[in-house]
């Protein structure tokens, strides 16, 4: 059916679904202007989001939400990967197709570098690190992934603390990783470590180092360059740093239960933000400004925590069992993408050094 004849049929439909039109135009605003918005994008009726895969971050408890709020909006994903979606936006440059672009944050100052997005400062944007989105809102962090130990309990006796454990002899052959040259977990991890001893972005070596370190001390099972998850839930590794997301999904979703702890280690961390921008000259700006304000409003962030991601707005009260598990970890740093790429082709040098010297 079109989209004038639904309109048209408007009418025909049932007294229950009229009465949810009803509630979501009527009911309390979530943020000043909802309503206002709303009916701009009725106009429009459609919004459509690149790179919003429905099983990745719990994308689909928001797609559902947003649809029984905003009844007359069709929203339509795709699931490109953040570096195609840079590369999409660009071939469509001079007729965009899409409105919002979702993807890993240096993918989204790529896409500001271009000229591919438009500045809109969504509900909470203040409430965000100065690090988590761009000045004019370019783009800004949605939710983050957390560098954290992946433990499982059946295979070792004493889940590590932090990085000096790993180091111990009790952790021998134990620790799996993925490569740093050529995924992006691998960078993220490397910059935690180094956050972990005495770095930061501006001082990756202290990361390379350690995980130098942590190889001549035998500590490393293996390093991947694809994510061993699949492996870990077989039982195959004892011992995986990578990220936390990962871990609460093989605990609460998979069938590890107890099996696996999940650890942030206690001398820091990093948080890897995953943004999201409202493309240049996008067919549906007004639905597309709807979608963003939605994600970012405390609804939508809750949706986040149930998904085991955090929200990027810390001043959000998550749901109880969201809480419980993702509790407060005030070591995490937020990534500065920016700063990170920058170093990006020194920690390759580094990293190989680093392990070729053990």
């Amino acid at each position: 059916m079109q989209r004038r004849q639904f309109i048209q049929a408007a009418g025909a439909l049932p007294l229950a679904a009229l009465a949810r039109r009803a509630a979501a135009v009527g009911g309390p605003e979530l943020y000043a202007g909802e309503k206002a918005l709303y009916e701009a994008a009725r106009k429009e009726g459609m919004c459509v989001s690149f790179d919003t895969g429905p099983e990745w971050a719990n994308w689909k408890a928001l797609f559902r939400e947003f649809k029984q709020r905003y009844p007359d909006i069709e929203l339509t994903y795709n699931d490109l990967g953040s570096a195609a979606t840079v590369v999409a936006l660009e071939k469509m440059r001079r007729r965009p197709q899409a409105d919002t672009a979702y993807y890993f944050a240096a993918s989204a100052v790529d896409a500001a570098r271009k000229d591919l997005v438009a500045p809109f400062r969504p509900v909470g944007f203040e409430q965000l690190p100065e690090v988590f989105r761009e000045a004019e809102g370019r783009w800004f962090t949605v939710h983050t992934l957390n560098i954290a130990f992946l433990v499982n309990r059946k295979l070792v006796a004493r889940a590590p603390e932090g990085w000096a454990d790993l180091l111990k002899p009790e952790y021998r052959n134990a620790v799996t990783y993925l490569d740093p040259r050529s995924t992006g977990v691998g960078q993220v991890l490397t910059f935690a470590a180094a956050y972990g001893n005495g770095g930061d972005e501006d001082n990756v070596k202290a990361g390379t180092d350690y995980l130098g370190r942590l190889h001549a001390a035998g500590n490393v099972q293996r390093v991947e360059g694809t994510t061993p998850y699949a492996k870990f839930l077989k039982g195959e590794i004892p011992v995986w740093i990578g990220y936390e997301n990962d871990g609460l999904k093989a605990r609460h979703a998979d069938g590890m239960g107890d099996a696996c702890e999940i650890v942030i280690p206690r001398e820091a961390s990093v948080a890897a933000p995953y943004a999201i921008s409202l493309v240049k000259d996008g067919p549906n700006p007004n639905a597309g400004r709807l979608w963003l304000n939605f994600i970012m409003s405390d609804v939508g962030q809750r949706l986040f925590a149930q998904g085991f991601v955090r929200p990027s707005r810390r001043d959000v009260s998550l749901p109880a069992e969201a809480a419980a598990r993702m509790p407060a970890a005030p070591q995490i740093r937020p990534l500065d993408v920016v700063k990170a790429a920058a170093r990006k082709a020194e920690l390759d040098q580094l990293w190989a050094q680093a392990i070729q010297a053990r």
